[in-house]
């Protein structure tokens, strides 16, 4: 005779929820932790350390105004066209500084 389980009908019969709903209402909601590390050596922090760890989707952290991956050149192509377009114009800038007719020989051709 097998004895009736008390866990919520969201989990399986194996005892583990299903994976996919658990990440989607992770990421629909977020989930923040923060913690701090310290080290004190007779009343002297010789190290601090805080971590702070957010899990959302996309949309939700940008909801929240976190959106530091798209001015980062090594997450987005667009980043990183617009790195490379400053880039090269600031090195048309000091050429034509350095060498003025030559500058304009480039533009023209």
């Amino acid at each position: 005779m097998t004895t009736p389980s008390r866990l919520p009908e969201t989990y399986g019969r194996d005892g583990g929820a299903n994976l996919a709903d658990i990440l989607e209402r992770v990421l629909d909601k977020g989930v923040v932790i923060a913690g701090d590390i310290r080290i004190n050596l007779l009343d002297i922090e010789l190290l601090t350390i805080k971590l702070r760890l957010i899990v959302a989707s996309v949309d939700k952290a940008k909801e929240m105004g976190i959106d530091w991956w798209e001015d980062d050149p090594a997450l987005s192509t667009r980043a990183r066209r617009d790195e490379l377009s400053r880039e090269n114009a600031e090195l048309r800038a000091r050429l034509a500084e350095l060498e003025p007719g030559r500058a304009r020989e480039e533009e023209a051709s």
